[in-house]
């Protein structure tokens, strides 16, 4: 029987060595361990063996198996390193290459262009004040001088919704605020003068998309109130910041406008990039030279007694620009809507 021990331990050595993978392994333990194994049989076959040698055989077999079971331990470690050693390989690192770098994202350009002026004028002292895009009637006209039967009123078309809370006066008041001024008037019904604020934000008008308009843009208006405030301080204010904007090489022009919430009123031009001032065959400036980029004007009297300030005591001035525009005319951009399609493509050229 020792020779037999022997004998089969050698030939599941030769066997365990060639092993290739986990299944051959686990053939191999059948063969030898399993119900009709080879080694396992053994001791069904102490019953033949004299009873004096049986202690001594029971322990040669006990012994060997306990061997073949440290075998096949050792087999399946061997065959798993073997596995990592080769899925290191096909996986193989070269630390030489450059790492993987993840793609930033972009600031918008209306957003980079909104920065950039929320930034001037708070150098300027200019603080920022935020309203409601959703207005009452109120606010966004009639306290800024425009009542119902104005004919202002049909130089801005206006949304409004499908069921209007009603105001004190009985009149729709729900309304989406087709400028900023609302937050001028809130302001000053909270705060003595003096004021300096701009407010920015979301603005809507039934605008058809084209070109140059879409029903929903971004406005930046701005307030002065103080004693003494006058029309010089106006221009001088807006051309510092539409040169600190545009450069010192763009040249500006101030011209008599209309507009119902101030007195005297104005429009600031900016010469064209595009044709450099010229006006030769240029779409853009429509062979003008000079494309509009605000309107401004000295406070209505009426807009300071509609918020209790004294009149005789205070003026100021107010102006709005939208951003969009800005945002075409400081990079050239011919088509305002390119800013609202998402195209990766187009919003990827204004990197921070």
């Amino acid at each position: 029987m020792i020779e037999q021990i022997d004998s089969l331990l050698s030939q599941a050595r030769a066997e365990l060595s060639t092993a290739a993978d986990e299944q051959q392994v686990e053939a191999a333990r059948v063969k030898y361990l399993g119900k009709h194994g080879s080694l396992s049989g053994l001791r069904k076959g102490m019953g033949a063996v004299p009873a004096a040698d049986r202690p001594k055989m029971g322990k040669l077999v006990t012994d060997a198996i306990a061997q073949f079971e440290a075998l096949l331990e050792e087999t399946r470690k061997s065959i798993s390193a073997r596995a990592l050693q080769a899925d290191l390989q096909r996986e193989k690192l070269d630390v030489t290459l450059p790492g993987r770098t993840h793609r930033r994202g972009h600031r918008h350009p209306v957003s980079q262009a909104l920065d950039d002026i929320v930034e001037i004028f708070a150098r300027l002292g200019f603080h920022k004040a935020d309203g409601p895009e959703i207005e009452w009637d109120i606010y966004n006209f009639e306290k800024l001088g425009i009542p119902a039967d104005h004919p202002a009123r049909d130089m801005q078309d206006t949304l409004y919704l499908e069921a209007p809370v009603r105001s004190l006066a009985g009149t729709p008041a729900t309304l989406l605020r087709t400028h900023t001024s609302g937050m001028q008037i809130r302001y000053m019904e909270q705060h003595p003068p003096p004021v300096r604020l701009i407010a920015p934000g979301r603005v809507y008008r039934r605008d058809n998309l084209d070109l140059t308009h879409t029903p929903m843009f971004t406005q930046v208006e701005g307030l002065v109130v103080g004693e003494g405030v006058s029309l010089a301080d106006l221009k001088g204010t807006l051309f510092v910041f539409l040169r600190e904007l545009f450069g010192e090489a763009r040249e500006l022009r101030f011209r008599p406008s209309f507009f119902p919430y101030t007195e005297p009123s104005a429009e600031v031009d900016i010469s064209c990039g595009a044709c450099g001032g010229t006006g030769r065959d240029c779409g853009m400036c429509k062979r003008t030279g000079w494309i509009e980029i605000l309107g401004s004007g000295m406070v209505h009297p009426a807009v300071f007694q509609a918020v209790g300030y004294d009149a005789d005591r205070y003026t100021g001035f107010a102006f709005g620009l939208g951003i969009e525009r800005v945002a075409l005319l400081k990079w050239g951009v011919e088509d305002i809507r390119l800013f609202y399609e998402n195209d990766l493509r187009f919003l990827e050229q204004f990197p921070l």
